[in-house]
């Protein structure tokens, strides 16, 4: 019998990988798909939300699936899902915030040279949506947690460094996609003290090692 994508995602081993948010990365991703259908985003993107990371991203490399399975997850979430989690999964964050600000169809991301020769990424204006939707559900679902401690290979020395990570991006995908998504990012931030406002970081920091070797399953 074949699988479901949540039997698929537990099966290639997340349940023994630690994300940066101290969970494990499974329950982070399986959290994330919550979030969204919370939102009351259709299935399709809450399965994005589950494999959002899957292949690793600019800010977690300790699980990547090989690209090779690409067609194989395919057919497991869809082509449109498997589109947006590769795309969170493969951009440079900075492209993703400078297209923030461009008007409609005109939004376009480029990948990290590391895993995809920073190919140029041209997205529909669904397909951004998509994204960043996709991508502000990943923080707010995580923030907290992250805000808790310290995280020295993000560059958040002391607790609350993590509040000011991309802060004004992140604010701008909430107001573009209002309803239950702003809703939440306002609720989520509400949690954050007068002491840490003022913190501002616009870039995700090369990663260092990691503290264990990275996981690739073929």
């Amino acid at each position: 019998m074949s699988m479901t994508p949540e039997q698929f995602v537990e099966a290639i081993g997340t349940g023994n990988i630690i994300h940066n948010s101290g969970d494990l990365f499974g329950d982070h991703l399986r959290a994330v798909q919550r979030v969204l259908k919370e939102w009351g985003e259709d299935e399709e993107l809450q399965l994005a939300g589950l494999f959002h990371s899957i292949y690793g991203t600019e800010g977690f490399q300790d699980f990547q699936l090989s690209f090779d399975r690409r067609g194989d997850i395919k057919k497991l979430i869809g082509q449109r899902a498997e589109f947006c989690a590769f795309c969170n999964c493969v951009m440079d964050r900075t492209a993703l915030d400078a297209t923030l600000s461009d008007g409609p169809g005109k939004h376009s991301i480029h990948a990290r040279p590391d895993v995809a020769g920073g190919a140029h990424i041209p997205l529909t204006d669904s397909q951004f949506s998509d994204l960043i939707t996709v991508h502000l559900a990943d923080w707010l679902e995580q923030v907290q947690r992250e805000a808790a401690k310290v995280n020295e290979r993000h560059g958040w020395m002391k607790p609350g460094d993590a509040w000011g990570y991309r802060r004004q991006a992140y604010r701008s995908m909430a107001e573009m996609l209002g309803g239950k998504a702003l809703e939440c990012y306002e609720s989520v931030f509400a949690h954050e003290t007068e002491q840490t406002k003022h913190i501002s970081q616009d870039f995700t920091p090369k990663l260092a090692a990691p503290v264990v070797p990275k996981i690739y399953v073929q």
